[in-house]
């Protein structure tokens, strides 16, 4: 018995060449690896690939009550290389998500899922409903216009109407909002539509300005940042800030933003996020601690620091 497995799972003899050199049947070297098996003398291990992260994947979904995590070996990359692996493991998951008929949020502002709807390849036969941008221009002209291309080319590749949201994303003051809204039903249409989305595709942010964006143009000012985290504001989601347990910060900043609430967010049935880097440790684990997400693309320091961190309020 002992002699047919070694035979078998160390030499990597097939059961017939084993057969023929012991003389025996085919069924019969079938019946002695079973029983090895039985008794112990062979023991099946699963040794994962570098680079997967099962184990850990299922502590944080456990954790948080989340439906999925993915996390990507790019702890150690840094800048664009870490957000390319990202954007790259966002693609994969996509392709795997039912669209048929959903209206979907995009961020089209954030890095990584511009990057990731630069890459990915069309859907066959895809009939999305609708492709909203869920948060309004953020940034110069250039990322503005760059936003617009990412939602156009999304909704090209799943077959969904664009609804874009082409008005600041940020304004100086709660009446210029609702003059806005007042004079332009195109945004009004896509607010509206924030209450009906399906599915969500999102970033997370820390709560400082992260380039290429900068401070006060159609984004918060240095000074807003400063006062939401006196706030106790460790991250956001669109804008909204959240703070260290998870709960929303609030404050008059969000009657200054054109874009998804986070009652909005939390009505949409499936939310997909992607984030990672040290310095957003703080709003991603934020962000999962509220169940503002429930599914997670990060990478694998960032995963570490979601299953070290304390129970919220510790």
């Amino acid at each position: 018995m002992t002699r047919v497995a070694h035979l078998y799972h160390r030499r990597g003899l097939v059961q017939t060449e084993i057969a023929a050199e012991m003389g025996l049947s085919q069924a019969g070297v079938s019946r002695l690896l079973t029983a090895a098996a039985d008794r112990g003398i062979v023991r099946t291990i699963v040794v994962p690939p570098a680079g997967f992260h099962s184990d850990l994947e299922q502590a944080i979904e456990q954790r948080f009550g989340l439906r999925e995590v993915h996390i990507v070996s790019a702890g150690a990359l840094t800048g664009e290389r870490r957000v390319e692996a990202l954007a790259r493991a966002l693609v994969q998951i996509l392709q795997l998500t039912r669209i048929d008929r959903r209206s979907i949020g995009l961020t089209s502002w954030s890095r990584t899922l511009q990057l990731a709807v630069s890459v990915m390849p069309d859907f066959p036969r895809a009939t999305a409903a609708r492709v909203v941008e869920v948060l309004g221009d953020v940034g110069r002209p250039t990322l503005q216009h760059r936003a617009a291309l990412t939602t156009e080319r999304f909704a090209q590749a799943t077959g969904g109407e664009p609804l874009f949201l082409r008005a600041p994303g940020v304004v100086a003051t709660p009446r210029m909002r609702t003059a806005l809204l007042d004079g332009d039903p195109h945004a009004r249409l896509a607010l509206d539509a924030m209450d009906h989305l399906d599915l969500v595709l999102t970033g997370i942010g820390d709560a400082h300005p992260t380039p290429p964006l900068v401070a006060g143009e159609n984004f918060f000012t240095d000074e807003q940042f400063a006062a939401a985290r006196a706030q106790g504001a460790v991250g956001e989601i669109g804008l909204r800030f959240l703070d260290a347990d998870g709960s929303p910060v609030a404050s008059e900043l969000d009657d200054l933003v054109l874009g998804m609430e986070l009652a909005q967010l939390r009505r949409t049935e499936r939310r997909i996020a992607v984030a990672g880097g040290a310095a957003k440790h703080a709003a991603v684990l934020a962000a999962v601690r509220g169940g503002w997400i429930d599914v997670l693309v990060t990478d694998d320091l960032t995963a570490r620091h979601l299953v070290d961190a304390p129970p919220s309020g510790g």
